[in-house]
């Protein structure tokens, strides 16, 4: 997987994340999904940024995304 993808699926996960972990809450369970899931996110971000030769910045994420969309469509 390239860097990009990587980013994106990261930023996925971590959208993911957040409703798993507030359903939990609202229903007085452990979000125990909802924190694996944003570790997974978190370790998929890192590894994707570190592979990035100089990381990026905020304003590379639209174009990331724009480029992963744009290589699942092809």
């Amino acid at each position: 997987m390239s860097p990009d993808h990587l980013l994106v699926l990261g930023l996925f996960l971590a959208v993911i994340a957040v409703p798993a972990m507030i359903s939990a809450y609202s229903d007085g369970r452990r979000p125990l999904v909802g924190a694996a899931v944003a570790l997974a996110a978190v370790a998929v971000l890192l590894h994707g940024n570190t592979r990035q030769p100089d990381g990026y910045r905020l304003a590379d994420i639209p174009d990331a995304v724009y480029g992963v969309i744009g290589d699942m469509i092809r």
